[in-house]
């Protein structure tokens, strides 16, 4: 069974550190570096720009995961693109316009995600999966950190993980919000490919490579 993959969420680290806080994750084994914009529209909260991913691209070399929690996400594609993420995952809720954004990352040559919030139905993977790579399971409701895992995340996850057998099973299965030591080997046996955590990581009650190989150690 391969094993599930880590990515750091830049957001709970401390920002007047921000290239030490990348290459720490890179240091600890980090497979991914997750980084999260809001624009306070489409959830309630202001966060990172394409600026942002610049400075995290000049300081590391893992891939840039960038989850765009942002309406009409479409307009700002090229931007992050261009900034040097390496993934780019819209949100089903955020546009219309859901194939064009897609096709447009992955004619860009990065991986294409799609994310879904708590209770946004499941089906609308049954259309996307042929065109993506990395599907997104919001754990929380969007927009800030330190959330409490919704615990019906796990059969989300569950029925998630078995489209993708059928439809694309080359997609990652995605979990962010609210992944703690406590719940990641529920996380990852009920089907997560990678787990996104920040305040777990980023904590300040151990070092980031240290809190890394605490999840790993759960991992299984």
């Amino acid at each position: 069974m391969p094993t599930s993959k880590i990515a750091p969420s830049i957001l709970a680290s401390d920002f007047a550190r921000l290239g030490d806080e990348a290459r720490a994750a890179e240091e600890a084994g980090a497979d991914y570096l997750h980084i999260d914009v809001m624009d306070g529209h489409f959830v309630p909260n202001i966060t990172l720009g394409p600026s942002i991913v610049e400075a995290c691209r000049r300081s590391t070399n893992l891939p840039l995961d960038v989850h765009l929690m942002i309406a009409f996400p479409e307009r700002y594609l090229a931007d992050f693109k261009t900034a040097g993420a390496d993934h780019i995952t819209i949100h089903a809720e955020a546009t219309q316009h859901h194939h064009r954004a897609l096709q447009t990352i992955k004619s860009g040559g990065l991986k294409a995600g799609l994310a879904v919030n708590p209770l946004t139905p499941l089906h609308i993977f049954e259309e996307a999966l042929p065109l993506i790579d990395l599907a997104l399971i919001m754990s929380v409701n969007p927009g800030f950190g330190g959330q409490t895992f919704i615990e019906g995340s796990l059969d989300r996850i569950t029925r998630l993980k078995h489209l993708c057998s059928r439809l694309n099973p080359d997609c990652e299965i995605e979990v962010d919000g609210g992944v703690s030591i406590s719940n990641v080997q529920s996380i990852v046996r009920a089907g997560a490919d990678v787990v996104i955590a920040g305040s777990a990581i980023y904590n300040g009650n151990g070092s980031v490579s240290e809190n890394v190989k605490r999840f790993r150690e759960q991992m299984v």
